[in-house]
């Protein structure tokens, strides 16, 4: 079976709450999220530090149990992590006894892939995400950026219908992370799997997602689920676009939101309601 081919998911959540913790140290850290994420959307969870996106991100993954609530995955419940739903972190988490193509092969090994079958699948994947040439080196070898990239075709090599990301590249420098951002888009577009991509940064979200769920403070709730209309593919020179910076504006004007405060809100022409009216006039 070619090793890019891949489905991808559709995603729920109806009133669910997640509590972290235990007796008097338990705390609500999501609370009544409502979201569907349709089949190979590439979706954005955007929010401040602590407000509860990653926890968001376990319960996708079957990490962690929902308090309350539903959460589905192509109509079933999610109960534990499974095969479908791969698994991004910040830190690679890549063996360092093992080589790159190894690494990356290591799932498939444990599903009982034969060597040879699984080291083409590897090649493959790593041909896609721009090592080809890097299999026989070791994880010490390669710089950041190249790490998360071993990384995402560890996690792709197993063809998972919904790809999670928990800030893949918050430990990169602005430039490999605008390489990184590039990259994976490209690798969006061919393999078309779900992805739900957690970030606090809003240029990042803006230029990746087909939406993004803006999250509030702790407890975390989904204040807003905002489109973004931009074209594919997505080239750097929008991120300085006055459309890419009247978005950027009204994320900051959500995140920085006071309980108790009406939200600012988009118009239909995408642009926050008093500068629709002032480009009216």
């Amino acid at each position: 079976m070619n090793a890019i081919a891949s489905a991808s998911s559709a995603v729920s959540a109806s009133e669910l709450s997640i509590h972290l913790g235990h007796g008097a140290d338990r705390f609500e850290a999501v609370q009544k999220v409502h979201f569907t994420i349709r089949p190979a959307e590439f979706i954005c969870i955007l929010g401040p530090s602590g407000c509860g996106k990653s926890t968001l991100l376990g319960a996708l993954a079957g990490h962690l149990k929902p308090s309350h609530g539903q959460l589905l995955v192509n109509g079933h419940p999610v109960g534990g992590p499974g095969p479908d739903r791969g698994m991004v972190f910040q830190q690679h988490t890549l063996f360092p006894w093992r080589d790159v193509i190894d690494n990356v092969a290591f799932g498939l090994k444990m599903r009982g892939v034969q060597k040879l079958e699984r080291r083409n699948q590897a090649k493959e994947i790593l041909q896609l995400v721009g090592l080809e040439g890097f299999e026989k080196r070791w994880p010490s070898q390669l710089s950041g950026g190249m790490q998360q990239r071993v990384e995402i075709a560890r996690v792709l090599v197993n063809r998972p219908s919904l790809l999670l990301m928990d800030e893949p590249f918050g430990a990169l420098d602005a430039q490999c992370r605008m390489e990184m951002q590039q990259l994976l888009l490209s690798i969006w577009a061919r393999i078309r799997t779900t992805v739900v991509f957690v970030t606090h940064d809003i240029d990042e979200a803006i230029f990746m997602a087909d939406r993004i769920l803006v999250m509030s403070p702790r407890p975390g709730r989904i204040i807003e689920d905002l489109r973004v209309n931009f074209p594919r593919p997505r080239h750097t020179e929008i991120v300085t676009s006055p459309d890419f910076m009247h978005l950027k504006r009204h994320c900051l004007e959500l995140l920085r939101h006071e309980p108790g405060r009406a939200l600012p809100r988009l118009s239909p022409l995408g642009l926050p309601a008093e500068q629709e009216l002032q480009a009216v006039i």
